[in-house]
């Protein structure tokens, strides 16, 4: 019994999972999208990468965390430079982690 319900459980989530995946390029398949769609769904990623980080950048302990020690915001200042001057997903997390670790080493030497 219980094998049965993991199993229903697993392929419910399959099918909620890749459903709302699939429809849309089953319906979409071999038409041509309006150019103002085409404009709008390019910003979809980072809308979505936008409401992922601002969250855990801003807020801490469930308040809001604009003060000067927020190392985590301090830290997105040169990643997002380097995500906007070169566009490269690697040199991002590497000044991402790099800004973290410096901000901490110095943080530790005070």
């Amino acid at each position: 019994m219980v094998q049965e319900t993991l199993l229903i459980t697993i392929l419910g989530m399959a099918l909620v999972t890749y459903l709302p995946r699939l429809l849309p390029a089953w319906t979409l398949r071999g038409r041509a999208l309006p150019p103002f769609v085409m404009a709008w769904l390019r910003y979809i990623p980072s809308a979505v990468l936008a409401a992922l980080l601002i969250p855990s950048l801003l807020v801490a302990e469930g308040r809001l965390n604009l003060a000067w020690d927020n190392l985590y915001l301090w830290a997105a200042i040169p990643a997002a430079w380097v995500a906007w001057k070169r566009r490269s997903l690697f040199g991002t997390l590497l000044a991402g982690m790099g800004a973290v670790a410096l901000l901490r080493w110095i943080l530790s030497l005070i």
